[in-house]
């Protein structure tokens, strides 16, 4: 049996359990749950004590009675673990680990410059949108155009990136920023207008 097969007989196996503990907290009986879901009381029986396998038919009325979701009633693991989902790509010396799963608009990442990178020597790159970056960790130098900068933890920056840009740790230590990327006219933040005078 495979371990995908061996969650979900464990999930379904604690669903009885769980829709007893529901039932039970919300004081209702069997009847009164049969009444509400049309489901009889003999199925719902076997379902808390685990002689009936749950079913969507079943689960679906039930779910809806208890006022819970679907995902609760059967225990489901939450979803978006970084462990499973997000994975890092190594390109031009950094780390670059995607935080948006949606094609277009603005895409977010987390980026890892390591101490003693190689990117030592500004190659500047151009192409179209624009960026805005968050600097976490270490001290991350950005040449941009004419402008060789260095941005301590906390500095952001934003940029068209027409402009020939390029990012390398300011020091021997490792460098973490976060980029959010949009076409060209999107914009990370909003900008306030001050407020008018009376």
């Amino acid at each position: 049996m495979d371990a995908v097969d061996e969650d979900l007989d464990h999930a379904l196996d604690a669903v009885g359990p769980r829709l007893r503990a529901l039932r039970k907290q919300r004081e209702t009986t069997l009847n009164d749950l049969s009444a509400a879901t049309g489901i009889s009381v003999s199925t719902l029986s076997r379902l808390e004590s685990g002689t009936r396998r749950p079913t969507l038919e079943l689960l679906l009325p039930l779910a809806r009675a208890h006022g819970v979701t679907l995902d609760e009633l059967v225990g489901a693991p939450p979803t978006g673990d970084p462990r499973i989902h997000l994975r890092p790509v190594t390109r031009f010396g950094m780390t670059m680990l995607p935080l948006t799963r949606r094609a277009g608009g603005i895409q977010a990442y987390k980026l890892i410059i390591p101490a003693g990178s190689d990117r030592r020597v500004p190659e500047p790159k151009t192409h179209e949108g624009y960026e805005w970056l968050y600097v976490l960790n270490g001290r991350l130098r950005m040449v941009l155009g004419e402008h060789d900068l260095v941005l301590d933890p906390g500095e952001a920056a934003e940029f068209d990136t027409r402009v020939p840009h390029w990012f390398g740790a300011a020091d021997e230590h490792p460098v973490e920023f976060l980029s959010l990327f949009g076409k060209q006219g999107e914009r990370a933040h909003l900008r306030a207008r001050p407020a008018a005078s009376d």
